[in-house]
């Protein structure tokens, strides 16, 4: 089994998902107001407890990591790649498994964070994939 994507699956450039990217962030912010920032107003109206920020943080990234997984194996689209017509699917074409979904969410944290290593790797990349794509055997193709 070869790395690289065949010929006939067709790679959306860097300036394309990285404005995917930047529009995702758009509609990550309504989802952090209402998942996060919501519920968190409501239960300070019920119990006035103030939540550890630990705690506070640890529920922000499994909200993102809900709304990522889900769209990911469930069609391989958020609504913004829907918008910039790019998948994210597999090796072999088919939607992500829900560990290996996980895993690209978990890998691209570091992969961003540090410096967007990530991104700037597919600069580097054969198949122009971000690092937490080829570390999680997953791509980002064209529909």
């Amino acid at each position: 089994m070869t790395d690289s994507l065949p010929d006939a699956i067709d790679v959306p450039s860097i300036r394309r998902r990285l404005a995917a990217m930047f529009y995702e962030s758009l509609l990550l912010f309504a989802v952090i107001m209402f998942g996060f920032m919501l519920p968190h107003v409501l239960f300070r109206l019920f119990v006035p407890v103030i939540a550890p920020p630990r705690l506070l943080l640890l529920h922000l990234l499994l909200l993102l990591m809900l709304y990522c997984v889900w769209f990911w194996t469930h069609g391989g689209q958020t609504p913004a790649l829907k918008t910039w017509k790019i998948r994210v699917v597999d090796v072999s074409g088919r939607p992500l498994r829900p560990a290996q979904a996980v895993f690209r969410y978990l890998a691209a944290w570091p992969s961003l964070l540090l410096f967007g290593v990530g991104v700037f790797w597919a600069l580097f990349d054969s198949d122009r994939q971000f690092l937490h794509d080829r570390l999680a055997g997953s791509r980002v193709v064209l529909e």
